[in-house]
């Protein structure tokens, strides 16, 4: 999974994705805060991998990017669009493979610009990065070697306050990151990368400010750290990894501040917040942990509900257990007991 996994619908509806088997599902409230439905396939009948990405634009419609097996021995991706998650999506879309054909190349990560355009990057045979992009008019653009060696794990894309993409990667010997210059643009890769060593499977990206996009990612020593400048700029170190895994961020208002909350399983298996003035990540953070002890394979996510309220949610794959947790309505982060989401 890669990407905002909990959505708010335009409606103010919650919905959530998910791999079952071999195809995407949803499930979504009835109604804002209301009872869930149960998982629907979504894409139409073809079988796809069990990988996702998924992205949501200011429009609120949701972009989902899979692969699916082609003929033997191959695989392409796809993309559809989900306008409103109670609606049926549009059916699997192609969009053909980087290196033309051949097996998946890698999980592949979406986001979409100020226009609406989803942006699709995923690694390639070369060890590199590839991206296609709808068109204003409609459409996809050709696929683009946006170059790069030595790739490795999941990528991690986000569109910044300006509605310019960026898209970051791992290598054994740093960070390598692309940048649009101007919207609709083929996104560029920096002259030099971040010389650091990054835990691969760790990257999240963030828009932070109007100036900046902040990528949060664990360090060989453990150490979760953001960075939103220069090859030249240290990444900040903002506190000790929870788990292993990556975490999820989002910006929120806590007591009428700007903040930044993180989420991530932590190595008892519960669900470890922290959060901060956000880009002062000098303040300092501290987890906290809540909930029950989930398994190695849990997903984390947060979304804001239609009242405006932090939500927590967890997914287990292959159980189809989706728990939640709301912000209760005092200062601070005090959280709800954990609930099952409830089916009618």
């Amino acid at each position: 999974m890669n990407g905002d996994w909990l959505i708010r619908a335009r409606d103010g509806r919650l919905a959530v994705y998910a791999c079952e088997s071999d195809a995407v599902v949803c499930r979504t409230q009835r109604r804002p805060g209301g009872p869930w439905t149960a998982p629907r396939p979504v894409g139409g009948d073809q079988r796809v991998h069990p990988v996702l990405a998924v992205a949501q634009g200011a429009d609120s419609y949701a972009h989902l990017v899979s692969w699916r097996p082609t003929v033997p021995g191959e695989s392409g991706l796809v993309h559809s669009t989900h306008f409103q998650p109670h609606l049926t999506a549009l059916d699997w879309n192609p969009l053909g493979h980087p290196n033309k054909k051949g097996e998946s190349t890698g999980p592949p990560a979406v986001t979409v610009d100020a226009q609406g355009r989803a942006h699709v990057f995923v690694p390639n045979r070369g060890g590199g990065v590839s991206m296609r992009g709808q068109k204003e008019k409609g459409g996809w653009g050709p696929w683009r070697d946006l170059k790069g060696t030595g790739v490795r794990g999941p990528l991690a894309v986000a569109t910044a306050e300006s509605g310019l993409v960026t898209a970051y990667a791992t290598t054994a010997d740093g960070i390598l990151r692309w940048t649009q210059a101007s919207p609709g643009a083929v996104p560029a890769l920096d002259a030099a990368p971040l010389a650091v060593k990054a835990r691969p499977g760790t990257l999240r990206a963030l828009a932070t400010s109007a100036e900046h996009t902040t990528l949060f990612f664990t360090d060989e020593d453990g150490e979760l750290r953001a960075w939103r400048g220069s090859a030249d700029d240290e990444p900040v170190r903002v506190l000790t990894a929870a788990g292993p895994g990556p975490v999820s961020a989002m910006r929120c208002e806590l007591d009428g501040h700007d903040c930044t909350l993180l989420a991530q399983r932590a190595e008892s298996g519960r669900v470890a917040f922290a959060a901060y003035p956000t880009e002062l990540e000098s303040a300092g953070a501290w987890w906290a942990e809540s909930g029950p002890a989930l398994p190695v394979d849990a997903r984390v996510a947060l979304a804001e509900d239609a009242a405006g309220r932090v939500v927590a949610a967890t997914f287990v794959p292959g159980t189809g257990a989706l728990r939640l947790t709301h912000r209760k309505d005092e200062p601070g982060l005090a959280l709800k007991a954990w609930e099952q989401a409830a089916s009618a």
